[in-house]
């Protein structure tokens, strides 16, 4: 969980902040996926076959708990914009591009007409090409101009890697326009001495939101010959831009058009998404300007054969006794081993950099007892590795030297890897666009692929592949984010007050909070007013207030104790629970041990070893109410939105066995807590409630907490989030409601909007919630349906027929789902209260705030 702190100056001019942030969402979209036949000549085994090889395995049929066949379809053509130099379109032909498809054609038409545009069509359609074209014919007008740089272009990408791959993808297809196209790769990765002939000379920069912000927009006037000229803005994988971090690059981009009309440019913005509901509304508020829709994809698709597949149930018992399922991290690893062997080319998914390593690992230890060749062949790919090794394997990635990457999403975002036949996604990744995008990687050649998703022990997980419609036949989630949270909001007024004094006109562009929190800056001495506007006041660069990614602080450094030999990093907010003291780090296959977390240097000293186990961090939670915006009845209970602070401390750790995942041990830990203020939902329950649901004092509070634990793990399938982006308390009698109450909260100051994503989606949320709990086939409890792998209660206690009574009982006067902001409805789901289930007596638990 990532708290964001900002120095004390900038806390104390926030408060307890009286300005309410509002988050904007945006209705969902059906997905509608349009099929026809299309000719291959390809002799490589088909989807089918392969999803047969890997289900002949003993008891491996049996783990399919559904396969969908999604059909080919074919192309559909265009011509270019005349607009378009002949030069751009023979360079495109020679790429072995006769004829655009219709969406590229339209966007470059949109484009050409200065219309700023997304571009939401399915991975593999073209839409690097659709935003090229008319880039790269206003960069060779431009070279014709005395200077050589009469028009520029500004590349935004997530990540490192994505920019990089665009830059190669760059360069070959503008080659034949010899050096009137000189793209150039400006990150934390570019040499000094480099830097200043990208400001000087180049005119397709490609960069990531975190440079612009920290390094190009602070540094304006040595860029002024680059912004004078810009015609185009292209930020790729836009609907990656979401909660806070979407809400801080919203506000980069905002300070970005305020330089951009300072120096007398006004560049179109166009924007590449993978499909999302209603992309141009998330665009427009990503980038407060208007943006033109273009989400009819008319390429061609080869044959996706998708496989749910859940692992088995071992002897092994976890917490509480409760039966353990075969971890998604071995079964990845024995699917990734068996399609290498088959000299399938596979990229697997995995959730987290540790799950990269291990599944990585596995696999070549496996392969290495049937051939000493084939170890060499597989993988890991995760962020935090040098610049050098991430080149590297992206080289091993194109060549075809690597047969098998374990991965994390630094390799999910649009970076060209063709020729895969298959994608293993090891456990759901949190949204159904990054699911699709994800499956998206494998046959990019328009040729037949196959996708597996296998699902982790999670109540979510769970779920899906038991409701194989909730993922093929829903359409994708909107994109939430919340540029006027004043938690984002305020640093960047800082940043921008240091670029250029802020001035009234300013206003309406950075939104309708800023009149309230000026002053607020102003007393905490951050800004000052003057006759020509509001000014910076201090010394220190006002863009390090923050941290966009939303870690905050320095990261933290993996150094090898024996060496000194850097290793990597990690963000300072995720320095408590991944390297703490005693914990398991995994770097490039090799296995450490953490000696020593020192906070104040940002160092933590490992050193090498080769533990049984893997480390997972235990927390504990208090949670005060701020203000409750809404208050709706629900029945004689009641379900609120509003403010709190939330009081967290990691206070210990489990050791867990490799594969099985069994709990060894737990040892204590002696952090410091953190405290956040924040955005959540809440719900209470009345004395006749309980008594109608059967709840009696002895069984309550395990009944409350095993609600909120199903519940956050049921939230990523309504809110565009992850589980470890939200949080959950739950407490028999909490002293702000008098009441028994359930809080799930937005783990990021300020909010990220997925509470109030919750709020507007209750009905559906908790009914499916309620459906996960009461289908799972555990008898009292499992890691499937209530436990949580971070709770800081060690899951006790838990009552898994009083959290279904209860929350029967609650969906049973739930009124219709509100309306979202703006009035966009609340997405489409299940909403027929459940009828009561049959339950059994039930055993005794204790009562007791829980955390999670």
């Amino acid at each position: 969980m990532a708290f964001n702190h900002l120095p004390a100056a900038m806390h104390d001019a926030l408060g307890p902040l009286s300005v309410t942030p509002v988050t904007h969402s945006v209705p969902m979209a059906k997905n509608h996926r349009p099929s026809g036949p299309t000719e291959s000549g390809d002799s490589r085994p088909s989807p089918d076959m392969i999803l047969d090889r890997l289900a002949a395995g003993a008891g491996r049929a049996a783990r399919i708990t559904h396969t969908e066949h999604l059909p080919p379809r074919p192309g559909t053509h265009a011509i270019w914009p005349d607009r378009i130099r002949p030069e751009v379109i023979a360079a495109i032909g020679r790429a072995g591009i006769d004829h655009p498809w219709v969406h590229q054609a339209a966007a470059a038409e949109s484009a050409l007409d200065g219309e700023s545009v997304v571009i939401a069509t399915g991975t593999a359609s073209g839409k690097s090409l659709a935003y090229l074209a008319p880039v790269l014919s206003a960069l060779l007008d431009g070279s014709e101009a005395p200077n050589g740089r009469a028009a520029t272009a500004l590349y935004l990408s997530p990540t490192k890697a994505l920019a990089a791959d665009q830059r190669r993808s760059v360069k070959s297809l503008a080659s034949p326009l010899g050096n009137a196209v000189r793209p150039a790769v400006y990150d934390g990765d570019t040499p000094v001495e480099e830097r200043e002939w990208v400001r000087q000379y180049a005119n397709y920069v490609l960069t990531n939101p975190d440079m612009l912000h920290r390094g190009i927009l602070p540094s304006h006037p040595r860029w002024a010959s680059f912004l004078r000229a810009l015609r185009f803005v292209v930020i790729d994988e836009c609907h990656t831009y979401r909660g806070v971090f979407g809400s801080h690059v919203a506000q980069v981009l905002r300070r970005l058009r305020r330089l951009c009309a300072r120096y007398g440019s006004d560049p179109v913005f166009l924007l590449a998404s993978a499909t999302a509901a209603e992309p141009s509304v998330a665009a427009g508020r990503l980038t407060g300007l208007p943006v033109k829709e273009i989400s009819d994809d008319a390429s061609p698709r080869g044959e996706l054969v998708f496989a749910l597949w859940e692992p088995p149930l071992t002897e092994m018992r976890g917490e509480k006794g409760a039966p353990v399922r075969r971890t998604a991290t071995a079964e990845t690893a024995d699917l990734l081993t068996d399609l290498t062997l088959q000299g399938v080319r596979t990229v697997a998914f995995v959730r987290s950099r540790r799950g990269a390593e291990l599944i990585s690992v596995i696999a070549k230890e496996r392969l290495a007892e049937v051939d000493r060749s084939l170890p060499g062949r597989v993988a890991a790919y995760r962020g935090g590795y040098l610049p050098e090794e991430r080149r590297a394997l992206e080289r091993a990635l194109h060549s075809g030297e690597l047969l098998g990457l374990s991965a994390t999403t630094a390799l999910e975002l649009g970076i060209d890897v063709s020729g895969l036949d298959a994608v293993v996604i090891s456990g759901y990744p949190g949204t159904r666009a990054s699911l699709w995008q994800q499956a998206g990687r494998a046959g990019r050649s328009g040729r037949g692929a196959l996708a597996v998703l296998v699902a982790r022990d999670d109540p979510l997980d769970t779920f899906l592949v038991h409701h194989p419609e909730a993922l093929f036949h829903q359409p994708v989630e909107s994109t939430v984010l919340d540029p006027d949270n004043p938690y984002v909001l305020a640093p960047h007024l800082c940043a921008a007050a240091a670029e250029l004094p802020l001035t009234d006109a300013d206003i309406e562009l950075f939104g309708p909070t800023v009149p309230e929190l000026l002053p607020q800056l102003e007393a905490a001495k951050l800004l000052r007013r003057r006759a020509a506007g509001w000014h910076w006041t201090r010394r220190e660069r006002a863009a390090d207030l923050t941290d966009i990614r939303g870690g905050g602080g320095r990261p933290v450094q993996i150094v090898e104790e024996g060496t000194g030999r850097l290793l990597g990093t990690v963000d300072e907010a995720a320095s408590h629970t991944a390297v703490h003291e005693g914990a398991v780090h995994l770097h490039q296959g090799r296995t450490y041990l953490v000696r020593k977390l020192d906070l104040e240097d940002s160092v933590a000293l490992v050193e090498e070893a080769n533990p049984p186990y893997s480390t997972n961090a235990r927390d504990t939670t208090a949670i005060t109410v701020l203000e409750t915006d809404t208050t709706i009845p629900w029945g004689d209970g009641r379900l609120c939105y509003g403010s709190v602070e939330v009081t967290n401390q990691v206070v210990s750790f489990l050791r867990r066995k490799l594969i099985t995942g069994e709990v060894l041990g737990e040892t204590k830990l002696e952090l410091p807590p953190r405290t956040l203020r924040t955005r959540a939902v809440w719900w209470t329950v009345t004395e006749d409630q309980l008594d109608a649901a059967r709840i009696n004092p002895e069984i309550l509070g395990g009944a409350l907490h095993a609600a909120e634990h199903a519940s956050i793990g049921m939230l990523p399938l309504f809110a565009t989030c992850d589980r470890w982006d939200i949080g959950g308390v739950s407490v028999p009698l909490h002293p702000d409601t008098l009441l028994p109450t359930v809080f799930v909260y937005d783990g990021h100051p300020g909010g990220a909007g997925f509470a109030e994503r919750a709020f507007h989606t209750a009905r559906a949320w908790l009914t499916a919630t309620r459906e996960a709990i009461a289908s799972c086939e555990c008898e009292a409890g499992c890691p499937s349906c209530i436990q949580s792998p971070k709770c800081g209660n060690g899951n006790e206690p838990l009552h898994k027929r009083g959290a279904v009574r209860l929350l029967t009982e609650l969906l049973r006067a739930a009124p219709t789902d509100p309306p979202g902001p703006e009035g966009s409805p609340a997405p489409e789901g299940r909403s027929a209260p459940p009828g009561s289930p049959e339950d059994q007596a039930a055993p005794q638990d204790r009562q007791a705030p829980h955390g999670t």
